[in-house]
């Protein structure tokens, strides 16, 4: 088993260094302590003996006066004195100093007292000749006794200053020394870390940092070093990161440039062939290729139709504007198979070869696909070996599928012209129909009764007929006038009131009738195609009027809330709306109700003989004007 150093940390150091001044500083402050109290002890020990010596004074005093009603108590305060001296009062804080020079001298004071008691107290003595002189030599011992304690606590006191002169030395020392162990461990170490940081930061970055400890400075260092040493490789690898990632950026530049080009080339794009001729230049300047063949496929996908070339020549395109299936590689595309490189040295002999008379080497098929179905393939011809990276191979995908979306819906754009143009033929031709064609019916046997006549040499009958005859060729030419009005109406986008008024002048003119509209409340505005269905079965109303009313006046009524309501009344001869009395020539009702079925309108027809008709149209409510894109009609006139 290998050995490890042992790690010591910058905390455990600076407590090795400072816990033996700190043990002794506690020591000698412990010891600093019990001297101190040692000398206060002494010091209330000689203020104890001083006081013995003035109660000595006081009882000779109370002797020689003979009042001795006080004695009794100085005694007792003088024992208690001796008996404190002698055990001392840990609460004062009292303590006698004890040795051999402050014992002899206390039992000198206490055999003295024995004397001085059984002598002057105890004995009640008649004569006080030597009391004074022995009262004098009992307060000089207990000044003996005094001198003896304050002798000792002159050498407790030497010892209190030599405890506080080693302790200001301890404090001086441990400081000192704190101080140049927090300059080696702590200051050094960060300022060859500060150095290390400078060179850093001017783009040095060989700096590196001593590290011979094992403390965290040490590996601080370390880690100092290994990130100066990853910032080195890092700066070292920067430049060429740097190009690396320009490249990357230029890449992505190039694709998005590429993108929005075949995007306004969609967009701006009116017709197929502008749409392929466009496609092929774009794809061989963004795939840097030599040719490019744009093949559209057939619904089978049996046969591929060349839309448009670009850099190949005119004998390779020429035979191969059309290929099966097949037939050659690049008439092969498929949903599943993804984009394909096809070294043309690989191709057999089977196969076309026209790509490689034309010094082609690579040819890169891509199918176009839209929805899981194959709509044809793009070609990119090489002169050189060819292989479209990761990135190229998906723009090239993403782009086809652009150009795929551009023809799917011009195809569709174009059906839906056709279908418009049908559908405009259609309501033509019901149009026709509905007014000219009966009205020509109806000439048709008024010719032949005409012929009748004139075999017959009816004169009578030939003016009836010819009577008859112009009256249908006047209703016919005013049908056609009314079918011009009809297909030369336009909407407003917002609101229906313009367009019923241009209606009902053009009525007037027409028909020499005055006409009056009515609006009332505030709805939402009608959708175009809702207009045009409203503004016709308004127009066929007023043609009624005009043909069969006999009216002297029409009121067109318009009514928002709840509901869209429309009423064309007038007050003509009427009719019965129930009888079978109207002959085939008076189709407008019919007419009328097919378009309220085709918009989900409901129309009441109330008429009375002799008091004029009135037409209603009553939209549903759900007809509210819908988004541009949704309301464009198929039926524009």
């Amino acid at each position: 088993m290998s050995s490890h150093p042992a790690r010591w940390s910058l905390g455990s150091k600076l407590a090795l260094v400072g816990l033996p001044f700190l043990v002794l500083a506690l020591l000698s402050t412990a010891a600093t302590l019990w001297v101190s109290w040692q000398l206060d002890g002494g010091a209330a020990a000689v203020n104890e003996a001083g006081r013995m010596r003035m109660q000595s004074y006081r009882m000779a005093l109370s002797i020689g006066t003979s009042e001795t009603a006080a004695l009794p108590d100085q005694v007792k305060e003088f024992n208690e004195s001796l008996a404190t001296l002698r055990s001392g009062d840990p609460e004062r804080p009292l303590f006698v100093p004890w040795d051999d020079s402050v014992h002899a001298h206390f039992d000198i004071v206490e055999q003295d007292w024995v004397h001085f008691r059984a002598r002057w107290i105890d004995s009640n003595p008649s004569a006080l000749q030597d009391l004074r002189a022995q009262t004098v030599t009992f307060a000089s011992h207990i000044d003996a006794f005094v001198t003896a304690i304050e002798s000792h606590m002159a050498r407790w006191t030497a010892l209190l200053h030599l405890l506080q002169m080693s302790l200001l030395a301890m404090a001086i020392l441990g400081a000192a020394l704190l101080i140049y162990t927090g300059y080696l461990f702590v200051l050094e170490p960060v300022s060859q870390l500060k150095l290390a940081i400078e060179k850093i930061q001017l783009g040095d970055f060989d700096a590196r940092v001593e590290s011979g400890t094992s403390d965290e400075f040490g590996t601080l260092a370390d880690g100092f070093n290994g990130m100066a040493e990853h910032l080195q490789s890092m700066y070292r690898n920067l430049e060429s990161r740097v190009q690396e990632k320009t490249a990357q950026l230029e890449e992505k530049h190039e694709r998005l440039e590429s993108l929005y080009e075949v995007t306004a080339l969609v967009a701006k794009a009116t017709s197929l062939d502008e749409l392929a001729q466009g496609f092929v230049k774009s794809i061989a300047r963004i795939a840097h290729a030599d040719g490019v063949a744009l093949r559209w496929s057939d619904q089978a996908n049996q046969r591929y139709l060349m839309l448009a070339a670009q850099g190949l020549p005119t004998s390779m395109v020429d035979a191969e504007l059309c290929l099966d299936q097949g037939e050659c590689h690049c008439g092969g595309a498929s949903v599943t198979a993804g984009l394909r490189v096809i070294p043309i040295q690989s191709l057999g002999e089977s196969s076309l070869q026209h790509c490689s008379r034309a010094g082609f080497e690579t040819v890169v098929n891509i199918p176009v696909h839209l929805h899981e179905r194959l709509m044809g393939e793009v070609d990119l011809f090489f002169h050189a070996r060819a292989n479209p990276s990761s990135a190229e191979r998906s723009l090239l995908e993403v782009l086809s599928s652009h150009l795929a979306g551009a023809m799917e819906n011009m195809r569709l754009n174009s059906l839906e012209k056709e279908a418009a143009v049908s559908q405009e033929r259609h309501l033509l031709a019901r149009e026709l129909h509905d007014s000219i064609a009966q009205s020509l019916a109806f000439l048709k046997i008024q010719v032949q009764l005409m012929r009748d006549a004139v075999q017959s040499g009816k004169a009578e009958q030939i003016g009836q007929v010819l009577e008859e005859i112009d009256v249908g060729v006047r209703e016919s030419y005013g049908d056609v006038r009314e079918l011009l009005l009809h297909f030369r109406t336009r909407t407003n986008t917002e609101d229906i009131e313009p367009a019923l008024q241009t209606t009902l002048r053009k009525f007037e003119h027409q028909s020499a009738i005055k006409a009056s509209l009515s609006m009332q409340g505030q709805g939402m505005p009608l959708s175009p195609d809702l207009q045009i269905q409203v503004l016709h079965i308004v127009q066929e109303a007023l043609s009624n009027v005009r043909k069969h009313a006999r009216a002297s006046q029409v009121w067109l009524d318009v009514q928002q809330q709840p509901a869209w309501r429309f009423e064309v009344r007038d007050d003509g001869i009427g009719f019965a709306p129930g009888t079978d009395q109207l002959d085939e020539t008076h189709v407008g009702l019919r007419i009328m109700s097919e378009r309220a079925q085709r918009i989900g309108a409901e129309l009441d027809v109330i008429s009375t003989p002799g008091h004029g008709s009135s037409i209603i149209l009553t939209l549903p409510v759900r007809a509210h004007p819908m988004p541009e894109q949704e309301t464009q009609s198929h039926e524009t006139y």
